[in-house]
């Protein structure tokens, strides 16, 4: 049998073992190509009586991350062509048809007669978990980078390989949902007491205990397809099942605002199919499934969060020509939050560190951070004291800035003062190796400007970190003027290195991400400003999608910092670059209130040291006035907190500080949470066409004033019926 993704050998017992290893990639993933390979398999074991059973394995570091997505935008194409040809009819029950044989597929593979098994090492994710759970016996192997899951939630789409009927009958009703719904990656330990797996083991273990479970008289049959089988939380229709629909429909509304179709599918799909027999509960997947395909939802989200982050991870920015850089050690000077965070991120990666401060007490102090947060992963069983050991001896503490001799990358995150930086850089570059870059990790300052007190400015770059900037997947580069090929390289590399995603962007002040968030702030502050009730404010901004309301994360990020960015563009670019409403907000409540945000207790919400934050009562006298509620817009205070952000990275890009729209999308939903149901920020445009936007811009722009008026390039778009990617595939061709 030739098979071209999967090696196939039977064993002198009469076990097969079918291990999947794609010559042409470093992750198994699923295609065409690898499910007519699946489908071999199965009728060469179910067909030759002298093959009592198979063990499905992989021969790389991880089992599969799931199906290639781009397999999927394919059809959706397939499906565009069929309809202009042979009607829509006719191309939907193609569409139909082709989306649902990987579910024919895993079924066809449980009910072939024999046993089949998975032995599970690394990650084992969506498509490729829903394989493992068509197996009739799954045994994971226990280490650390083993994970199973069904995360296409997070891309817009749900399981529809029949990963929703399964999961819905291996555990309780209600548990299967929360783990649908969120699409996380679980641990092995709690994947086994989940019943999602059998049997946890070492890895050099988990294909001979696979193997032993066939030889044992394994079972080739599914629970479900056994006579008397009964549900773990009972027939829908009983009192037992009612208690959780109720409450699953409460959850879905309060978690995604009604903006994510896809977990609404899953509601219906596993509400449905828990009422059928298998086969028929995975025709009505299915059918669910190829609706969701075909929502703009799944369309946008495929694109940015994962076609797009796998380009911009794989180094498509990165420039041409340039050798690949080993950083081995790297220097951060500054031990404060944001400087210790840097350290931590990087020795988690395997790299050495210098971490430099004023005086070895400092110095030591930002590596206690790594020593905290280390400790808080072992406290979760996520790490042990050996692996917070090995970290800790990565770092080493000093305020010697001769101790960079030797690094190959310097960040610098000190005091957001350009005197400051100054002196620090002169005093890196001093003890620098002549051929090591520099970074810099401001978030106000403009790169260029700083680059002009380096004695190579070709060697200096932005490297722009998120808060907290463990759990922050983006990571900004910015290009100073001068910024040369090297060291933008060297970013890139570094930014992979540390397992974060990059996005490219030109110099300029408040650089993209925070050009994007400090509109979303400034609307909140004039919306409370107008009267509008600030809980009101913090529900509709979560109800257009974003993660948490404006005032929240004000709080979060400081307002003395807010008022000080207003007060830092006032005195450079002059009077008329602030909102003297949002200006008199934040003076109110830093200089005369002594609210600063969650730093010191109190600020838009008060922060009693037990129990929840609440909204700071005295809001309702500094705005001066409340409206009515129900007299207000809810779809318009929507529109303003998506619009004015889209409208920003727009102007980000005629001003040529984005020049990418995956990276103005990505940047945005990874960066600062813009909506992740739109695609982000460009995304969101092009999905209701320029013309519309620019008419809604022009809309709000006659309520609220001119920072909704549409930009020059928005204006062209629309009579050109251009979109921000057209324009992009346009450029590349042209170049």
């Amino acid at each position: 049998m030739e098979l071209a993704n999967f090696r196939f050998d039977v064993d002198a017992d009469g076990v097969a073992l079918a291990t999947w290893d794609m010559a042409d990639r470093s992750m198994n993933v699923i295609t065409p190509q690898v499910m007519e390979d699946l489908g071999r398999i199965v009728d060469e074991v179910a067909g030759d009586a002298a093959i009592k059973g198979c063990v499905i394995t992989s021969g790389k570091e991880s089992f599969s991350g799931g199906a290639d997505l781009t397999m999927l935008q394919g059809l959706g194409l397939a499906y565009a062509q069929l309809a202009k040809q042979q009607g829509e009819e006719a191309a939907m029950r193609f569409f139909f048809d082709e989306s649902r044989k990987l579910s024919l597929l895993y079924r066809r593979l449980e009910t072939c007669g024999k046993p089949f098994a998975a032995a599970i090492n690394g990650v084992c994710l969506g498509g490729a978990f829903e394989l493992a759970l068509a197996c009739h016996y799954r045994v994971a192997s226990d280490d650390k980078a083993t994970r199973v899951g069904l995360p296409e939630v997070k891309v817009g789409l749900f399981p529809g390989a029949g990963g929703a009927q399964r999961v819905a009958r291996l555990m309780p009703t209600g548990d299967a949902l929360q783990m649908l719904f969120k699409g996380e990656q679980i641990r092995p330990a709690a994947a086994k007491s989940m019943n999602l797996v059998q049997e946890a083991a070492p890895r050099a273990e988990i294909v001979a205990k696979a193997k032993a479970w066939i030889l044992g008289g394994g079972k080739a049959q599914a629970p479900w397809d056994a006579e008397g089988y009964r549900l773990p939380s009972n027939k829908v229709y009983s009192p037992q099942g009612m208690m959780i629909w109720p409450a699953a429909n409460a959850i879905y509304r309060r978690e995604t605002q009604d903006n994510y179709p896809a977990i609404k599918a899953v509601l219906h799909a596993v509400y449905e199919g828990l009422q059928l027999p298998m086969d028929l509960a995975l025709k009505v997947e299915s059918r669910y499934f190829a609706n969701i395909l075909r929502s703009p939802q799944a369309a946008a989200m495929i694109r940015t969060l994962f076609v797009s982050m796998q380009e911009l991870n794989k180094g498509a920015r990165r420039p041409a020509g340039v050798p690949a850089s080993v950083i081995r050690k790297v220097g951060v000077i500054g031990a404060g939050f944001m400087g210790a965070s840097v350290a931590y991120v990087t020795a988690n990666a395997g790299i050495e560190v210098v971490l430099i401060d004023r005086d070895q007490e400092a110095a030591d102090k930002g590596k206690a951070h790594s020593h905290k947060l280390m400790t808080d992963q072992i406290m979760k069983g996520r790490a042990k004291t050996a692996d917070r050991d090995a970290l800790l001896a990565r770092i080493t503490a000093t305020p010697d800035y001769a101790a960079l001799a030797d690094c190959d990358l310097v960040i610098e995150a000190v005091f957001e003062d350009p005197r400051v930086k100054a002196e620090v850089i002169a005093k890196a570059e001093a003890a620098m190796r002549p051929d090591a870059i520099f970074g810099s990790n401001t978030s106000t300052l403009p790169i260029t400007g700083l680059a002009g007190h380096a004695q190579r400015p070709n060697q200096f770059v932005g490297i722009h970190f998120f808060s907290p900037v463990e759990k922050m997947l983006l990571v900004e580069v910015i290009l100073a003027k001068q910024t040369g090929d090297k060291a933008l390289a060297v970013a890139l590399d570094y930014v992979r290195a540390i397992r974060k995603t990059p996005i490219v962007v030109n110099d300029a002040r408040g650089f993209y991400a925070n050009r994007c968030v400090g509109n979303y702030l400034r609307e909140g502050h004039l919306m409370l400003m107008e009267g509008v009730p600030p809980a009101m404010i913090e529900n509709v901004a979560r109800m257009a999608g974003m993660p948490v309301g404006p005032l929240s994360l004000n709080d979060e990020v400081a307002i003395d910092l807010a008022l000080k960015i207003v007060k830092a563009t006032k005195a450079q670019l002059g009077d008329a670059a602030v909102d003297p409403v949002q200006e008199k907000l934040l003076v109110e409540m830093v200089e005369k209130q002594g609210r600063l945000g969650r730093k010191n207790g109190k600020g838009f919400y008060d922060y009693p040291e037990k129990g929840q934050k609440s909204l700071w009562p005295g809001l309702k006298d500094i705005a001066g006035q409340r409206l009515d509620p129900d007299a207000l817009d809810v779809e318009e205070l929507k529109q303003r907190f998506l619009v004015t952000q889209a409208l920003e990275a727009a102007r980000s890009v005629e001003e040529g500080i984005v020049t990418d729209p995956r990276e103005a999308d990505v940047g945005s939903i990874i960066g600062f949470g813009f909506a992740p149901y739109t695609g982000g920020t460009l995304s969101y445009i092009d999905g209701m066409g320029a013309k519309a936007f620019v008419a809604l811009c022009e809309k709000l722009a006659a309520r609220h004033g001119p920072r909704f008026e549409p930009n020059a390039l928005l204006r062209d778009m629309a009579a050109k019926g251009e979109t921000f990617y057209g324009r992009a595939a346009g450029a590349k061709r042209a170049a």
